[in-house]
């Protein structure tokens, strides 16, 4: 699959005649609403977990040197804290432009902190976009997001957003944590 999936998430009609949709956020879209919306909550959804696999040509990094972002990874047990947003159809125009390096609209159900759920949406880059890195230690994933730089800035700014974001959420994240941890072993080296 190509890593543009503008026109893809263009066909998505799970919520088409909805007046507004609830979105799913996990990476930057927890701390970069860059969008308007009507409520913000804080959410999770069951079955996936967060992992930096997925390549940035577009935002982190560049096509000859891509760096490192997260999408989200099946997991049978796992739960993906982040943040949800009541947002209405006019956004999605912005948002498939946002996430097109790779990422599909797929309908998830989702949990708000209070238990109540709903159903909604949420961007993944599954594995067979042509931008997915897939799979590295913490270590390596922290190398590469110290070398990795694109037109929103060094990739290591998207990472450490995340992980004080996902403090500020009250969120532990091994995996984000971990690769924080090596980044700043990286340099103080």
């Amino acid at each position: 699959m190509t890593a543009d999936t503008i026109a893809i998430n263009q066909l998505m009609d799970k919520f088409d005649g909805h007046h507004s949709v609830w979105l799913f956020g996990y990476g930057s879209l927890i701390y970069k609403a860059d969008f308007p919306y009507l409520q913000r909550r804080p959410a999770s959804i069951g079955g996936w977990t967060r992992r930096f696999w997925q390549g940035s040509h577009d935002h982190r990094g560049t096509p000859e040197a891509p760096g490192r972002v997260v999408t989200l990874i099946a997991e049978a047990d796992a739960i993906c804290h982040g943040m949800a947003y009541l947002i209405t159809p006019e956004v999605f125009a912005h948002l498939d432009h946002r996430e097109k390096n790779g990422y599909l609209r797929l309908a998830t159900s989702m949990t708000f902190e209070d238990g109540d759920q709903t159903e909604g949406l949420v961007y993944i880059a599954t594995a067979d976009n042509t931008a997915f890195l897939g799979a590295a230690s913490e270590q390596e994933i922290a190398a590469h997001i110290a070398r990795s730089t694109g037109p929103s800035g060094p990739n290591s700014d998207y990472l450490n957003h995340l992980a004080s974001a996902l403090r500020e959420l009250g969120r532990h994240d091994q995996h984000v944590f971990d690769i924080e941890r090596h980044l700043a072993a990286l340099r103080s080296e």
